[in-house]
């Protein structure tokens, strides 16, 4: 079986040959690193699609090295918008910056237990393991480089949506720059996604709330060349 890695985010393809078959991408990369070519390098973890240490693309679609299966002629490279430092590893310091600016944590929360339903509203959220494969996926990063991004946002969702949290204003607030009104809501996030989580509707549901608070798109205004008084008729 050949695989193709991409060794930085410039440069072409290197070509493996391996004799491995039914194993997953991670199994292939550590035989190429023990067997064949030492310097090469990767990141992973758990090896059980739990830390989501390992995303990379594969033929430009984003997967955990642990759980994909390769097949002849794949070509693995570096998760996008993240700047590379080394072959498949990735800064994923973006991560941490836009949590901080969307406050997507539990800042103020109310003591004491929640019913089974309460708990299942937000366990789909609570399921995300920062893989920032939806990042990666994400094309709003092309022109605006400060988008929060979905990972960010269905956090958000997660705890402006549990009954406990207080402060669902603020994290809402923190929001509508650079946020909810600057996705596209195209849902190039939502197939890589290893726990199945579903950004683009997390933010759909966030619009909503902020809709609820007085909040509305900045960019409504301009749909129309600068706002909604359509003029006299041109004939």
């Amino acid at each position: 079986m050949e695989i193709n890695v991409v060794r930085s985010a410039d440069s072409t393809a290197q070509c493996y040959n391996v004799e491995l078959e039914n194993v997953t991408l991670l199994t292939v990369l550590n035989h190429i690193k023990t067997k064949i070519d030492p310097s090469l390098t990767y990141s992973h973890g758990c090896r059980s699609g739990v830390c989501g240490s390992c995303a990379v693309r594969v033929n430009g679609r984003e997967v955990l090295m642990c759980e994909y299966k390769p097949v002849n002629g794949d070509t693995v490279e570096p998760i996008r918008n993240s700047r590379v430092i080394r072959d498949l590893v990735v800064d994923s310091s973006a991560i941490e910056r836009f949590n901080a600016t969307a406050k997507a944590w539990s800042e103020d929360s109310l003591e004491g237990n929640i019913s089974d339903e309460e708990a299942h509203r937000i366990e789909t959220q609570s399921d995300c393991i920062l893989c920032a494969s939806c990042y990666s996926a994400c094309p709003v990063y092309a022109v605006n480089p400060d988008f929060i991004g979905p990972f960010a946002l269905t956090r958000v969702w997660r705890y402006v949506n549990d009954l406990r949290e207080t402060s669902s204003a603020i994290k809402i607030a923190a929001i509508q720059t650079n946020g909810i009104w600057d996705c596209t809501l195209c849902g190039e996030c939502v197939p890589v996604c290893p726990q199945n989580i579903a950004p683009k509707q997390d933010i759909t549901m966030l619009r909503m709330k902020s809709s609820m608070l007085g909040y509305q798109d900045p960019n409504a205004g301009m749909a129309f060349g600068g706002g909604f008084d359509f003029g006299s008729p041109m004939f």
